[in-house]
């Protein structure tokens, strides 16, 4: 076995047991029963080194979008394909600010919290209502779905801003 081959060998075996602690640590807090304390040795776990050097160069290439994940969820809703497909809220619940009529085909409708929703499906409706509240469902295959609080019709909606 030539000097190559033995510290190959030397990095495997190091690596492997650096891995081995990983999951013991791992196993340890699965353990608990407690979801607080589990989640606190979960926190308490250190990265491993070849990770935490990895991801400082992730880190400065995407600044951007890091700001963008730590965004509260609900002014992440319907965006989450684009920037983090991990943040899946079913529902959000909002107001349209001022007088609303109701809505037409392609016609966008602004929500208080800075949301703009375009009317996906054709169909128009009219709904004179001040200050209506609004819930936006998560629908299959991607879909979601406006409904105005005191109306029993949905309209499917796509997010534009």
């Amino acid at each position: 076995m030539n000097l190559s081959n033995k510290l190959a060998l030397g990095a495997f075996l190091l690596s492997s047991a650096a891995l081995a602690a990983d999951d013991a640590g791992l196993l340890r807090c699965r353990a608990i029963a407690d979801a607080a304390a589990r989640l606190a040795c979960y926190d308490a776990l250190p990265l491993a080194g070849g990770a935490a050097r990895a991801g400082q160069g992730e880190a400065k290439a995407g600044q951007g979008e890091a700001t963008q994940r730590n965004a509260p969820p609900s002014e992440m809703f319907g965006l989450e394909e684009q920037i983090a497909p991990s943040l899946a809220l079913e529902k959000i619940e909002s107001q349209i600010s001022g007088h609303f009529e109701g809505w037409g085909p392609n016609e966008r409708i602004r929500l208080a919290n800075g949301q703009i929703w375009q009317v996906a499906d054709g169909s128009s409706r009219f709904y004179s209502k001040d200050n209506p509240k609004v819930t936006i469902t998560r629908g299959m295959l991607g879909a979601f779905y406006l409904n105005l609080d005191g109306d029993n019709r949905t309209v499917r909606v796509r997010r534009v801003q």
